[in-house]
């Protein structure tokens, strides 16, 4: 049963924990790709690596690319309602809840492929 992690550092650990955690860095490249938002993570990035790059492009793109930033959640698929609930007053806040939500998605493709 799945059950989605509470905060990103319990998410990475249980990717690693599963030997997933290649697998999430190969989905995120991905998609990122597939929204035009190049991102090419070495499948050699530490998982608190992976959260601070993730988090310092997703800061990016809502500072200075706001459409592309809608595009890339459009392409992950990261349900359009949990955005709804975030606070934007924080731009860092609001980004790394947005990373973590990403993340989250992400998780949520590798972990089904893998057990179904």
């Amino acid at each position: 049963m799945y059950t989605a992690p509470p905060n990103t550092d319990v998410l990475l650990a249980q990717a690693e924990t599963e030997d997933l955690y290649l697998k999430l860095i190969e989905q995120i490249n991905k998609d990122f790709n597939l929204a035009n938002e190049a991102i090419d993570f070495p499948l050699s990035t530490s998982p608190t690596e992976l959260k601070v790059q993730m988090h310092e492009k997703i800061y990016r793109l809502i500072q200075y690319k706001f459409a592309e930033y809608l595009n890339l959640l459009y392409v992950i698929d990261v349900p359009e309602d949990q955005i709804k609930k975030l606070d934007g007053s924080d731009l860092v806040a609001l980004s790394e809840q947005v990373s973590f939500l990403i993340l989250k998605r992400e998780w949520m493709k590798v972990w089904f492929r893998n057990r179904f």
